[in-house]
């Protein structure tokens, strides 16, 4: 499989959204980007958003495979629906994925880098199963520094490359000083390439090469 794995500092950072604008990128320059989020947890309004973003190249249902109602981590909505994670259903459809398209994929996983799947196994363990390089989506507001730094900590420590960092600017503020020292800081201190994602974007003016899958 080729693509990129998309992780996030935390819920809510706007991995989404990043990956349906690099999604539609990918596709004006005629590269045929499957987004995928193949778990889910509450509504599956980013199931519908993403397959918008390959003009109905793909089905939401196909885009996430495994869903649970309650909006928790996979494994704590697990342990409330009283059913184990459906790792066998998982591992099958990204599969049968590969089969029907010709990819690259675009993965996102759900929450953070560390939110449990199961008792035993989280995101980080579930990419390094599928061995693709990572991005890491981030909101650019005071303490990102922490939990981004935390992050790359972990990534590194599970032997994957990471392409780089995603600075969400949906939720800055005017009068928040770390907006604007948190790019410099965050290259300074990662050696990372950054990428500003400006609030309102609905697709990336250019791709840079690190953003590519390969």
């Amino acid at each position: 499989m080729k693509g990129l794995f998309i992780t996030g500092t935390d819920t809510g950072v706007g991995k989404t959204h990043f990956t349906a604008c690099l999604t539609r990128s990918l596709r004006q320059h005629l590269i045929p980007a499957i987004p995928l989020k193949p778990i889910s947890a509450g509504d599956r309004k980013d199931s519908i958003l993403l397959s918008d973003a390959t003009g109905g190249a793909i089905s939401p249902a196909e885009i996430n495979p495994v869903h649970f109602s309650a909006p928790l981590a996979p494994y704590a909505a697990s342990i409330l629906e009283s059913k184990p994670f459906p790792w066998g259903v998982l591992r099958e459809q990204i599969a049968k994925l590969k089969q029907n398209y010709p990819g690259p994929f675009l993965i996102e996983g759900v929450g953070g880098w560390r939110v449990p799947i199961d008792s035993t196994l989280g995101i980080r363990e579930w990419a390094q199963e599928l061995a693709l390089p990572v991005v890491v989506v981030v909101r650019n507001t005071l303490g990102t520094l922490n939990h981004t730094l935390l992050t790359v900590d972990s990534i590194r420590q599970a032997n994957l490359p990471i392409r780089g960092l995603i600075l969400n600017d949906y939720f800055s503020r005017p009068d928040d000083p770390s907006a604007t020292t948190n790019p410099a800081l965050l290259q300074e201190l990662t050696s990372l390439p950054i990428l500003s994602l400006p609030s309102g974007m609905s697709e990336l003016p250019s791709i840079p090469p690190w953003l590519l899958p390969g």
